[in-house]
């Protein structure tokens, strides 16, 4: 068939007629800059909020504990 011969030498030489348009540098910049940031953030985020070391039983594992004040 003429048209899966056509399909798959496009697909197998892709690399070659690549071209950076708005549309693939917009999806560039979101797989490889703003979601792994989005992921580094919240990541940084919930590590200095925890603290799992030597808690026991009904010990808060939050790093600042509330006060009575906070927790309502």
């Amino acid at each position: 068939d003429p048209a899966i011969e056509r399909w798959n030498h496009m697909r197998e030489t892709v690399y070659q007629r690549f071209r950076f348009t708005p549309r693939a540098t917009m999806q560039v910049l979101v797989g490889l800059v703003f979601f792994p940031g989005v992921i580094y953030w919240l990541a940084r985020d919930q590590d200095l909020k925890w603290k799992w070391s030597g808690k026991l039983k009904n010990q808060s594992l939050s790093r600042v504990p509330l006060t009575a004040e906070e927790s309502g």
